[in-house]
């Protein structure tokens, strides 16, 4: 099989595509043929060496994949063979042939394109699991999303449409803006060209949001805590400030590590404010969770409710133009792969 190899830490000429022996599925296992597979900012970071995660190079990153089952393993039903599925996979899904645990695969509507359900499984569970698990977003609050034409900010944007009366302040360069609108974004925010605390102060009327979903880190979790309101809560999911140009730079990588927050429980008491973490990769052992909510997104897709918002679908061998394109900021909504 062919895959995308990360071969060492780096800038764009860390990827490489190579020949691989196509695997087997063990027991308990169903492999894929796949047909797509999404780019993720964390892989981004692993490239640099700034992702913790990662195995060390050479490896097959990738969280997410969709295609075809074409094999089972011992224990499988074999009439999973030629099913139409998406997978949740901790890394190796930059192939053409993927095992996973059957566990982790689920069904596809026929109507659903492969493309966007390979969009699912990191993006929209992650915006999933922040909005409606861990912040329990509720009618008529107010939300702050940061990247919000990435992958995982179109999202939440469209996530948040399907809760009542939800104001959302997203933000993005202005080129931008027009999109954010299209998904549901009630105050787009060119953050280039002013301060986004002022602005969000200034269209709330001083009283800020109840939630922020923080994927920069550093300073900017602290100016987000700042604009919640008594029962605010803000969700950390990213520190997309570490990385900055195409290879790691250590005394900025320093600077910004000193500059994370520490919160004092009696002063989140004080102030009724939540700080809440997200990793998705670290709830592997929640299958149960994961499945549940895979399986609400893919309802909602099916309901017409979200509608993966794809950026650009590049084949396997220009994997690295993707991740060009979202270390410079340029995609609005998720970058595929096809094997």
């Amino acid at each position: 099989m062919r895959a995308l190899w990360l071969v060492k830490h780096g800038g764009g000429d860390a990827w490489a595509v190579r020949e691989s022996p196509d695997p087997v599925p063990q027991a308990g296992e169903v492999r894929i043929r796949v047909h797509a597979c999404g780019l993720n900012f964390a892989e981004l970071m692993a490239r640099q060496g700034l992702y913790p995660d990662a195995p060390r190079p050479p490896v097959i990153l990738g969280y997410e994949a969709s295609g075809v089952i074409d094999a089972v393993g011992e224990g499988v039903d074999a009439a999973r063979i030629g099913q139409r599925v998406v997978a949740l996979t901790k890394f190796g899904a930059h192939a053409e042939l993927l095992c996973v645990r059957a566990g982790r695969v689920l069904p596809i509507p026929p109507q659903m394109p492969f493309e966007a359900a390979a969009a699912l499984p990191v993006t929209y569970l992650t915006a999933y699991h922040m909005l409606f698990h861990s912040a329990n977003l509720r009618p008529g609050e107010a939300v702050l999303v940061h990247m919000a034409a990435g992958g995982v900010g179109t999202a939440a944007l469209q996530l948040c449409r399907t809760v009542e009366n939800v104001t959302t302040f997203g933000t993005a360069s202005a080129r931008k803006h027009e999109a954010l609108r299209a998904n549901g974004c009630t105050h787009p925010i060119d953050y280039h060209t002013i301060d986004y605390t002022q602005e969000v102060r200034r269209l709330t009327d001083g009283h800020g949001v109840d939630i922020v979903l923080d994927p920069l880190g550093g300073r900017d979790t602290m100016k987000g805590y700042k604009l919640l309101q008594p029962g605010g809560r803000i969700v950390v999911y990213g520190f997309a400030n570490m990385q900055r140009g195409e290879r790691r730079r250590l005394f900025h990588v320093l600077r910004q590590g000193l500059s994370i927050p520490r919160f004092s429980p009696l002063a989140l008491m004080a102030a009724n404010r939540g700080v809440i973490g997200v990793n998705i990769g670290h709830l592997w052992g929640q299958a149960d969770l994961l499945d549940r909510e895979m399986a609400a997104l893919i309802a909602l897709y099916g309901e017409g409710k979200i509608a993966p918002v794809i950026d650009v679908v590049l084949p396997l061998e220009r994997a690295a133009e993707g991740y060009r394109r979202m270390e410079t900021a340029q995609n609005v909504g998720k970058i595929i792969v096809t094997p």
